[in-house]
């Protein structure tokens, strides 16, 4: 069986999509649409802005659903089977499974990289990659800081965990987790505590949005962020959806649910191959193509 994944922002790099609009009348269609939709040309910035004008959430979340879903649509031929997405990337799996239609979900999009950047201009945050722990450990480790917002946000990979929270809180869960046997805690490069409570603010506005959004059945089962199971209904899909701003990113097990479920085969659209990657280290038995 086929699954296919999608990757969340992070994955953004300059000329992504190029090759694309290049080659395929779809692709050109699509991405013109989507400068329509998003009232300014997204495209002269994918294809030959600066590192920094991409690097804007307003712009890169758009950017990244933009090449993963388009990348899925011209470079297939065969539906899958399952499909999952890694944080922003579920927007792309919803269009890939015929959940929400292309239109739609690049305005929910856009809408959530706005609200997520508010929630950070509201608040100070950041996120860090732990090495080397149990999931349940790191987990368990966050909840001994007190004081401070830090939570166990992506569960990336066994033995890869990413926390979120306040800058402090984050500061003094590496040093604890260090102390517990992590072999390693790397600030990232990001605005924000996604995952975390502290997107609360961003959750309660896009809120509104989803609620508006028709959401339909799929073609195949999503497996969601928040609890790493397969879903078909339409609304029980949108409710998991309002959760996962503020809820764990639970990578490993959706995978692993996946393979459990009779995927043999993954495949990657979107930027970069971060998720092949993962899904090596989560199953080293599968075919990832």
């Amino acid at each position: 069986m086929k699954a296919y994944v999608f990757p969340g922002q992070g994955a953004q790099f300059v000329g992504m999509g190029k090759d694309l609009y290049d080659s395929y009348p779809l692709a050109r269609d699509l991405f013109e649409q989507a400068n329509d939709i998003l009232s300014f040309r997204i495209t002269d910035i994918m294809f030959g802005g600066t590192p920094e004008d991409l690097k804007q959430t307003k712009v890169t979340q758009p950017a990244v659903f933009l090449h993963s879903i388009i990348a899925s649509k011209v470079l297939t031929i065969a539906q899958p089977d399952m499909v999952a997405g890694h944080s922003l990337g579920e927007y792309s799996a919803l269009v890939a499974c015929g959940a929400v239609s292309f239109e739609d979900t690049l305005k929910l999009v856009s809408k959530r990289a706005k609200a997520m950047q508010k929630a950070c201009d509201l608040q100070p945050s950041t996120m860090a990659a732990i090495l080397g722990l149990q999931d349940d450990r790191v987990d368990e480790l966050c909840q001994t800081v007190s004081g401070e917002v830090v939570v166990a946000a992506n569960f990336n990979c066994p033995g890869q965990v990413v926390i979120s929270g306040t800058i402090q809180g984050v500061e003094k869960a590496c040093e604890v987790l260090k102390a517990n046997g992590a072999k390693r805690a790397i600030r990232l490069q990001v605005g924000g505590a996604f995952h975390s409570p502290l997107m609360q603010p961003a959750a309660e506005q896009l809120s509104k949005a989803i609620l508006a959004t028709k959401f339909s059945e799929p073609n195949c089962p999503i497996y969601q962020n928040v609890n790493a199971y397969p879903q078909t209904d339409p609304e029980a899909i949108r409710q998991n959806l309002l959760m996962q701003l503020t809820a764990p990113v639970r990578w490993t097990q959706t995978i692993k649910n996946m393979v459990i479920d009779g995927a043999t085969e993954f495949y990657e659209y979107g930027p970069g191959d971060v998720l092949k990657g993962l899904i090596r280290k989560i199953d080293s038995t599968v075919m990832i193509g």
